[in-house]
């Protein structure tokens, strides 16, 4: 960990959870309103937890030979402590029910414009912007024949005519 001293300059003036702390001072029995320097001190404390945990996480991922980190790293740092350990699973495991939770609902409701079965068709439109009474803008016979006719003679033959 930091020194102290040095940590107390670090943040200065910003904090970080005061609502968060002052309603947890709050549930935990402190008055309604805490004193600031409470707060502070409070915030200070937790500022330096999360970012001395990562930190740690982030050295644990280096020495893996891993520039990202990951929960595992997370679970390394903090194994020792059995409660924060079983928080950090409880609340993992709680995100993943969520996950799949959400998964089972049905997206599509409320999207205006979509089909079931996929992604709208696009309508061509013709060069005057308006369609034909088949709604495929103007594609003929005879458009479908010079699309042939790239096809076979490469498109260099084709637009010397």
């Amino acid at each position: 960990m930091t020194e102290p001293r040095a940590r107390a300059a670090r943040h200065k003036g910003q904090l970080n959870f005061e609502k968060e702390l002052r309603d947890l001072l709050y549930a935990h029995g402190d008055d309604k309103d805490p004193l600031p320097e409470t707060v502070r001190v409070m915030d200070e404390i937790t500022t330096d937890f999360i970012i001395e945990t990562c930190h740690a996480a982030s050295r644990h991922a280096t020495l893996n030979g891993r520039q990202k980190v990951k929960l595992e790293d997370f679970k390394f740092v903090v194994h020792k402590d059995e409660r924060l350990l079983g928080r950090m699973t409880e609340l993992m495991g709680m995100e993943k029910e969520l996950k799949e939770a959400r998964k089972g609902f049905n997206t599509d409701e409320g999207k205006v414009g979509l089909e079931r079965g996929g992604p709208r068709k696009r309508r061509r439109t013709n060069k005057g912007g308006d369609k034909d009474e088949d709604g495929d803008a103007g594609e003929d016979a005879e458009d479908a024949d010079d699309g042939m006719e790239d096809l076979l003679l490469g498109p260099a033959i084709s637009t010397a005519r």
